[in-house]
């Protein structure tokens, strides 16, 4: 059996964390990595990563070049590189990715498709 080995994010390196206390909803639109720590509604389209906290609630539709996931989404997702699902994690929809990486925990109801190895985008 492999090991699974998501990957850590350093809140340091990200211009733009949604706070716990902020809710959005509507189209989110952005070019850097962004972690949600909040509430979202609506569709997410990232150039970059897209990181999900913990005790954030997400239902939207995310597009993102790589996403990680920790908390809870209802939506689908599509990635141009890698989706990670952490334990904590709780994700209703469909997720389409060149990667997929679930760790042992996580919930996940939908339909996986790989789309193949990831390009020199993935960070």
């Amino acid at each position: 059996m492999t090991d699974v080995h998501l990957t850590v994010v350093d809140e340091d390196t990200l211009d733009t964390i949604l706070a716990e206390d902020v809710e959005f909803s509507g189209v989110m639109v952005f070019k850097d990595p962004m972690m949600i720590k909040g509430r979202v509604s609506g569709s997410i389209v990232a150039e970059s990563d897209l990181h999900i906290d913990e005790k954030a609630v997400v239902e939207a539709d995310v597009s993102a070049r790589n996403v990680t996931v920790r908390g809870t989404l209802k939506g689908n997702i599509t990635a141009v590189g890698r989706v990670e699902l952490f334990a904590t994690c709780r994700v209703d929809g469909d997720v389409t990715a060149a990667e997929v990486t679930m760790e042992p925990g996580c919930r996940f109801n939908g339909i996986c498709s790989m789309t193949g190895p990831a390009d020199a985008t993935r960070a």
